[in-house]
């Protein structure tokens, strides 16, 4: 039996349950269960701290698991990303007093201590840019770290920066990370077992679900090449013809979020009855 870790709580873990059912899983109905077993699809999924799921799989005693980019690197626990699963995007910035840093690059941090919830990410960070300073380990909020003496910048998930600008803080440099949510399995396992390929491919569905729809419309076969172009589709557009002469009716994919300037396109070619219908799961 495939065994998966999922998030038990935070941001990730309601849209990981929600694409997991959107893959043809059973999920579990009490958010306080920690186990859930989909006997018609031979997998079981255990709800762990979403920090601890990468060590979970890095040390095979799970065999996939969804956590976040940032957590997988920060654990370092021999687990790597297999899936970008698009939901839980964030940024890890740095952040200090305004004026207080002078300059911006890697290299302006050397000798400086700087506070984060992410020590392991940060290591990783200064070995690869050649920079040694003082990486202070603080669980949770690490906003005060700089008012209260501990260090000298911070370093830390930003969305709004809301929080950060009540701090007094503002975020400096390029961004350190770009995280979101990640599909893991153990370093070094070679070829996915059958229930492992499965799940990966049904995931890849729900992505391509969510980032397309199902045009259909009818045209003028005298205008079918130019709204062909509009629509080429992923392989090459349906094209079938009506019952009223020179007519043909076309379906194809198209991206969401172009939807309304091809439907605007199309009718500018003469393209009539246009239709969009959501895709709930796929295989490409």
């Amino acid at each position: 039996m495939l065994r998966i870790a999922v998030p038990n709580k935070g941001t990730l873990s309601g849209p990981a349950a929600q694409m997991l059912q959107e893959a043809g899983y059973r999920q579990r109905s009490d958010p306080k269960d920690l186990l859930c077993r989909d006997e018609a699809n031979d997998v079981e999924f255990f709800y762990l701290r979403p920090r601890d799921i990468a060590t979970y799989v890095g040390s095979g005693d799970l065999d996939l698991g969804i956590t976040g980019r940032d957590l997988l690197i920060d654990a370092d626990s021999g687990a790597e990303e297999l899936l970008d699963l698009g939901f839980g995007r964030a940024t890890f910035r740095f952040a200090g007093v305004a004026g207080s840093i002078d300059g911006d690059k890697p290299a302006d941090l050397a000798g400086l201590r700087v506070a984060t919830a992410y020590p392991g990410v940060m290591e990783r960070y200064f070995a690869e840019h050649g920079v040694t300073a003082e990486v202070i380990r603080l669980d949770g909020a690490v906003e005060n770290a700089i008012r209260l003496g501990v260090a000298d910048v911070i370093a830390d998930v930003v969305e709004t920066g809301a929080t950060l600008r009540q701090a007094g803080l503002e975020t400096f440099g390029e961004p350190i990370l770009k995280s979101s949510s990640v599909l893991v399995r153990r370093s070094g396992t070679g070829e996915l077992a059958p229930a492992a390929k499965q799940l990966l491919r049904r995931l890849q569905g729900v992505l391509v679900a969510r980032r397309y729809v199902m045009l259909a419309y009818d045209v003028r076969a005298d205008a079918l090449d130019a709204a062909v172009a509009l629509t080429p589709g992923i392989e090459s557009p349906t094209v079938s013809p009506l019952h009223r002469e020179g007519w043909v009716a076309v379906q194809a994919m198209v991206q969401r979020d172009e939807v309304h300037r091809i439907m605007d396109e199309l009718y500018e070619v003469g393209a009539r009855a246009i239709l969009v219908t959501g895709i709930h799961a796929c295989r490409l």
